[in-house]
């Protein structure tokens, strides 16, 4: 049984859970309240719940310690993007009672992220984070959370759409030092990650076969795939491994950095350079200078490399394997369709139409006929 009493004005309750007495402050002067609280935590007890107070006792630090813990024991390769995810949520919810994490705290918790300029994936991407920090800690036994609030996602409105026409492509490769032209050129047909690209080993070719792969957990998504190559890219791996052997470098990738030494890791500033010389560039305002700021990333290789194996009549589920797109649904982002694509159907339709004189009534070749027929009365 529980018991009230009072320290000084205030009601302080007294119950047990599996013979282990805990004290509560209710923090009011009413006993009515302290009546109401003993009562609310006697259910829990007799539910075979945790008492509340214990969940008092629970901070978002500790939480946000299991995820990455998470993160770390599983060997999710996003851990990076979840550490930085942790660092904004900490601004906002460090010290706070699990408790204390409510819908109207994570709305404010919003407003105060658009305010800062920060886009909508990247504010989901964090919510994302809260949502499971919060799920793993109702998960746990004893439990760390009794119940996860409700958390409003954004609509997402800042998705990319840039890709290469072929054109383009060529442009940008021109610019380019000679030890990134087949780097890029890879990327293109492919349509791999950056770093997917840069780590490859020789290991990873059959040059005889002409066959790339990547072995399961060398992926973003855990799954091993593997690409053969066209005449082209085969040309491209003979030259890279000829430059091997003459360098004399002997090293163990594939697009090794300009000295040979390492593998690619930054061309931003390269590659900035090529695509404002290609005419792939917008102009921005920075404080009194107008400077040139392009309008491609590397990253649009990948959206390219999906779109053009579509167009070529590949079946999706093989240019999903080729790319490493794990879910329709993100396969369908990077499936563009661009303004010569809509032009294109809008010429077949019409060339559709056209053959469909005396067919079917409202054709533009049934109008056209009418129109003869009345003297374009």
């Amino acid at each position: 049984m529980g018991s009230i009493y009072k320290r000084g004005k205030t009601y302080w309750i007294k119950y047990y859970r599996q013979g282990k007495p805990y004290r509560e402050s209710t923090k009011s002067e009413k006993e009515a309240d302290a009546k109401r609280l003993l009562k609310k935590r006697e259910g829990e007890i007799s539910d075979g719940k945790l008492p509340g107070i214990y969940f008092d006792r629970v901070r978002f630090d500790d939480l946000a310690s299991d995820f990455l813990a998470d993160y770390r024991i599983n060997q999710k390769k996003s851990i990076v993007r979840a550490e930085r995810c942790i660092k904004h949520l900490k601004r906002e919810f460090e010290g706070a009672k699990v408790t204390e994490i409510t819908t109207p705290g994570i709305q404010a918790y919003i407003e105060k992220r658009l305010t800062e300029g920060a886009e909508h994936a990247t504010v989901n991407r964090e919510l994302a984070a809260l949502k499971r920090l919060l799920n793993l800690g109702a998960r746990q036994t004893p439990p760390k959370v009794d119940r996860v609030p409700y958390i409003p996602m954004l609509q997402e409105n800042n998705v990319r759409k840039g890709f290469f026409e072929h054109g383009d492509f060529l442009a940008v490769r021109k610019g380019l030092p000679e030890y990134l032209r087949g780097f890029v050129t890879f990327a293109y047909k492919v349509g791999w990650r950056f770093t997917e690209i840069s780590t490859l080993t020789w290991a990873q070719v059959d040059l005889n076969q002409g066959i790339v792969r990547l072995e399961a957990g060398e992926t973003k998504n855990a799954e091993g795939r593997e690409v053969y190559l066209d005449e082209e890219l085969k040309k491209v791996f003979i030259e890279q491994a000829a430059r091997r052997v003459k360098a004399d470098k002997l090293g163990p990738y594939v697009f090794p950095n300009q000295d040979g030494t390492d593998r690619i890791k930054d061309i931003r500033g390269t590659w900035g350079a090529a695509c404002i010389a290609a005419g792939l560039f917008r102009l921005e305002q920075v404080g009194e200078k107008t400077v040139k700021v392009p309008t491609r990333l590397f990253h649009d290789f990948r959206r390219t490399a999906v779109r053009n194996m579509v167009r070529a009549g590949i079946p999706e589920r093989v240019a999903m394997m080729i790319s490493g797109h794990k879910t329709r649904s993100v396969f369908d982002r990077y499936n563009i369709v661009s303004d010569a694509d809509l032009r294109i159907a809008a010429a077949k339709q019409e060339a559709y139409l056209e053959t469909q004189m005396g067919t079917t009534s409202g054709t533009i070749a049934d109008f056209r006929q009418k129109q003869g027929e009345t003297g374009g009365r």
